[in-house]
């Protein structure tokens, strides 16, 4: 799941105001965004709604009454995240995908929570060849936005350490399995200094300390991995970004005014979902039967896009296009060319403006979003393998 933001819809009222030459953002407070709160209700009655509003989740067809409730459940905090992937981990095993069915045997897995520096819990997950199969080198990845390591990553893992490589990734603070409140970043900066952080751990680990490492970012992750590059630009032989975010598209950018409102406002009620969030699922899976599947990643976060979440992704996407021309470390780009969640000519952009020596893009005719997960089994084959001969040809 990833990000996509529209600012189109302004009432009458707003739009005044935001043209006003005395326009200030603390005025805004007085702008009716949504239907007015409701009175504060008997707390038996709160009860009620939030049952209600568990209920009105989308059922997942071909599971048990017991699991839909599992997964219903309120995942702003990990520990309710972690019983929920525990419980559906079998049912993801069984699922009829590439990934799943046909993810190499014998590739060794490990699963471990750290204390990041700021206290919070993050979550590690491990792939390593079989025994006696030489490590070449390493790969850390970055998840997209919502996205956790532990569902269709786990099939890709699978498929890249079993052509020699160690596999690692974190769920970023706020997603999947590691702590922070659902679907909330409260510093982009932080996030890709967290990434930092604990992969500078990995790099240490005995299995791969010395060989090369490269990271390895999708959607929302590719933003993360260039920010880390800015932050880092020796701290790694290679990056591979998969329909990166790194620029958002003129026709859905907020205005400045609007910008500013959301700015102030986020600093206000900084965790409040408020920007809408569209259903990306058509544009993300092209193969209908895929795209079915993606109701089982139980635990992404597919809510209203928090205030600050927001800001800081909009803000990002800024830095990030002003500084491409910093990228300079050997760059693969992987984009479906029919992808209108990010957009394709952006990662062109990228390439172009990139100083990087060793660069090359690779565009996906017909290819919606999730080139790794959402296509066609022969086109999902080539992704994997593209990225397997680009590491291969650089270890």
């Amino acid at each position: 799941m990833d990000l996509y933001l529209t600012f189109r819809s302004r009432s009458p009222l707003l739009q005044s105001k935001l043209n006003s030459p005395s326009f200030h953002p603390r005025s805004i407070i007085s702008i009716p965004f949504a239907s007015p709160k409701p009175p504060l209700q008997p707390r038996g009655t709160r009860r009620l709604t939030v049952a209600a509003a568990a209920a009105m989740k989308k059922t997942i067809e071909g599971v048990s009454e017991e699991l839909n409730s599992i997964a219903s459940q309120n995942l702003d905090y990990a520990a309710a995240r972690r019983r929920v992937r525990s419980a559906f981990v079998p049912v993801h095993q069984q699922l009829d995908h590439l990934l799943f069915k046909m993810a190499p045997a014998g590739v060794r897995t490990e699963e471990w929570i750290e204390r990041n520096s700021k206290g919070l819990e993050i979550f590690f997950r491990r792939w390593i060849p079989e025994p006696g199969v030489k490590i070449k080198g390493t790969v850390c990845f970055c998840h997209g936005y919502g996205d956790t390591c532990t569902f269709f990553f786990e099939g890709i893992a699978r498929f890249i350490a079993a052509s020699g490589y160690g596999v690692y990734a974190i769920d970023h603070p706020g997603f999947g399995l590691s702590e922070g409140l659902h679907g909330y970043i409260y510093s982009f900066d932080e996030l890709a200094g967290n990434v930092i952080e604990q992969y500078a751990k990995i790099k240490e680990r005995p299995e791969v300390k010395g060989l090369p490492c490269f990271i390895l970012g999708q959607s929302m992750g590719g933003a993360v991995t260039l920010k880390v590059h800015f932050k880092d630009p020796h701290g790694w032989d290679g990056m591979i970004l998969v329909a990166p975010m790194c620029k958002i598209a003129d026709d859905v950018k907020p205005s400045e005014p609007v910008a500013k409102v959301l700015t102030f406002l986020s600093k206000v009620m900084p965790t409040a979902k408020f920007v809408p969030q569209k259903d990306l699922t058509d544009l993300m899976f092209r193969d209908p039967r895929k795209k079915k599947m993606a109701v089982y990643n139980v635990i992404c976060y597919d809510d209203r896009t928090r205030l600050r979440t927001a800001v800081e992704l909009l803000n990002a996407t800024k830095e990030i296009e002003k500084q491409v021309e910093k990228v300079s470390t050997p760059l693969l780009i992987l984009h479906g060319a029919a992808d209108k969640v990010t957009d394709p000519a952006v990662s062109r952009f990228l390439y172009e403006r990139a100083s990087s020596k060793d660069k090359t893009l690779k565009l996906y005719e017909e290819g919606y979003h999730c080139i790794l997960e959402g296509e066609p089994d022969d086109r999902i084959l080539t992704v994997l393998n593209d990225i397997i001969s680009w590491l291969d040809a650089r270890c």
